[in-house]
């Protein structure tokens, strides 16, 4: 018998064993949401930190398959699969079907909502199509084991045109000035296009595939999953969900490493960042001199180094502490030292980058200068008995000069993300009320204005996921790697909802600031801010094999793209913006094998 004939027959009969070392990726929300229920309801141990992710539920917590935590559920074929395994497959190969995931998305005016992968923004419909296959080839306990899975990832938008940054305004000087404004402030530092093109969007990937070597504790291999990095649920400062999965080479653990001290989870990878091939809108436009504003960027692929490194004191039971770091540069940049490869063990410090950096012949820039590099502390604590969970992530996006500069203007570069959830018991078996809020900021402050614009030859102030040494920013494929909120936007959510189980209902409210450095800096009109105000409804509930997902939210646009009618004689006239409603609803299926 050959390996091809047991694969064949596993895939004709439906067949699955649960396997351990699996991943469960970061895109399956209502999954990886319960689980950190169960931690602060007191099911699952509090030394697990839930910073990163894909999560390895049948390694951690002892569960017999990810993607049904709750074994009560019926199916709707009843099979003895280990009979059929034991006769077909080899006794030290394992394989499993992957879910089959459906979502559909549907935006009324414009693009809405984030933490997606592969879908992309975009107004109309759009929908999402996953599954696939994992096996684990294990010889004994005491020797690693190979784990491969293939799950290939489709997304469809109908991508129709919208009213994006305004063409023309009723006075058009006041329209050019605007677009060089929005060009030499944010849109020739990231790669963030408007529309994806001027067609319908097609899209197939690898999507959450890997292939790794497992043992114990640790995983080393190659994946294109995506990735989440921090303690945050909507938001995460450096590593979120929102772009599609990239390629990287993986070392991380599968469970806490325990230690006298306390536990230690982690995370380092080496990756490879793509630009999105779109040009941002009205490239067009000029000056009264002919001068155009757009300044083409380069299309060059891009080295992603990051770590995640997280400590869970023995003492302070349920307490996380831990340090994100991330840098990116051009690959054909790159030079063949130790701190181009793996810059997550340089320095803090800028003059301590410098003087490792040592001398450059003049007109010649160093790796640091070429790159851009983000930095976040973070913490979590876990309150099982009082079923409550607090998190902070303190995000800096330049190094001070030393340690001097750290002390006096701590929040040169600063961004936060800070929240809290409690659950509370109902009287009925295993149902409860959550509470939930969550603030992200990432406009600067005074003393990041202060400091000026950041240059390659200047340590200033940029605006958080935009690029001067790569001007493509803080993105891959055109989506941002960091909160799906971007550049200088603030976020203010909170949520309350019943769960019991996989099944819940819940309510959302949410404040959206977009870009206010681009406000602050550069419009600078207390009227013209552009917020959202959201209201919105969800809910999942499981149902034998299959898993369902709803969002509706409605969204209220206060001064949409910053658009205000000037009123001279009516100043506080706040009723005159461009206000703008949007429906956003979606809509998802999995089936479970």
């Amino acid at each position: 018998m050959t390996w091809k004939y047991y694969l064949f027959v596993a895939l004709i009969l439906l067949v699955t064993e649960q396997v351990g070392a699996q991943a469960l990726s970061s895109n399956f929300d209502q999954l990886e949401d319960y689980y950190r229920r169960e931690q602060l309801l007191g099911n699952i141990e509090p030394n697990y930190s839930f910073v990163s992710y894909p999560l390895f539920p049948t390694e951690a917590f002892d569960v017999n398959d990810s993607y049904r935590p709750t074994e009560t559920a019926e199916s709707f074929f009843e099979r003895d699969v280990n009979e059929l395994l034991e006769k077909r497959l080899p006794s030290d190969l394992s394989l499993q079907l992957l879910p089959l995931v459906w979502t559909n998305q549907y935006n009324s005016h414009h693009p809405e909502d984030w933490n997606d992968g592969t879908m992309i923004p975009a107004k109309g419909y759009q929908t999402f199509v996953s599954g696939g296959l994992y096996f684990n080839v294990a010889l004994s306990d005491d020797l690693p084991s190979l784990s491969v899975k293939i799950q290939p990832e489709y997304a469809y938008a109908s991508n129709p045109d919208y009213d994006g940054f305004p063409l023309t305004r009723e006075n058009p000087e006041l329209a050019t000035l605007r677009w060089a404004q929005y060009y030499f402030n944010t849109l020739n530092y990231i790669d963030q296009p408007e529309r994806f093109g001027e067609d319908a969007y097609n899209q197939f990937n690898w999507g959450q595939s890997s292939v790794r070597i497992n043992y114990k504790s640790i995983s080393l291999g190659l994946s294109n999953e995506n990735l989440w990095w921090g303690p945050g649920r909507r938001n995460s400062l450096l590593m979120t969900n929102t772009a599609p999965g990239f390629r990287h080479y993986t070392l991380n653990t599968t469970r806490p490493i325990q230690t006298p001290l306390g536990s230690f989870e982690g995370q380092i990878i080496i990756g490879n960042l793509k630009a999105s091939g779109y040009p941002p809108p009205n490239t067009e436009v000029k000056d009264h001199n002919g001068i155009g504003f757009y300044s083409p960027k380069r299309q060059d692929d891009r080295y992603f180094n990051g770590m995640i490194l997280n400590y869970s004191p023995r003492w302070v039971k349920g307490l996380h502490l831990g340090l994100i770091r991330s840098f990116q540069m051009y690959k054909i940049d790159m030079d063949d030292s130790f701190n181009a490869y793996l810059p997550v063990f340089s320095p803090f410090s800028q003059k301590g980058i410098e003087k490792q950096a040592g001398d450059t012949k003049e007109g010649e820039l160093s790796n640091y200068q070429k790159r851009d590099a983000y930095y976040s502390f973070f913490m979590r604590y876990v309150w099982p008995k009082a079923h409550v969970e607090i998190y902070a992530e303190y995000g800096l996006a330049d190094n001070h000069w030393v340690g001097r500069d750290f002390i006096v203007e701590l929040e040169h570069s600063r961004a936060f993300n800070y929240g809290f959830r409690k659950l509370i018991d109902l009287p009925s078996e295993d149902q409860v009320i959550q509470v939930g809020m969550e603030i992200t900021h990432l406009a600067k402050n005074p003393t990041s204005v202060l400091r000026g614009p950041q240059g390659v030859y200047q340590q200033g102030s940029k605006t958080w996921y935009t690029g001067v040494g790569v001007r493509q920013g803080y993105t891959h494929q055109g989506q941002l790697l960091g909160a799906g909120i971007g550049p200088g936007s603030n976020l203010m959510s909170l949520n309350v909802g019943w769960n019991k189980g996989l099944k819940g209902i819940g309510l959302h409210l949410e404040r959206y600031a977009h870009n206010e450095d681009f406000h602050n800096e550069i419009i600078k009109d207390i009227r013209m801010h552009w917020v959202d105000l959201a209201a919105g409804l969800n809910g999942s509930w499981d149902y034998k094999n299959l898993l369902f997902s709803l969002n509706l939210k409605f969204v209220g646009a206060k001064n949409y793209q910053w658009e205000y009618d000037f009123n001279w004689n009516e100043y506080w006239d706040n009723s005159r913006g461009e206000d703008v409603f949007n429906f956003h609803g979606k809509l998802g299926i999995m089936y479970r094998f």
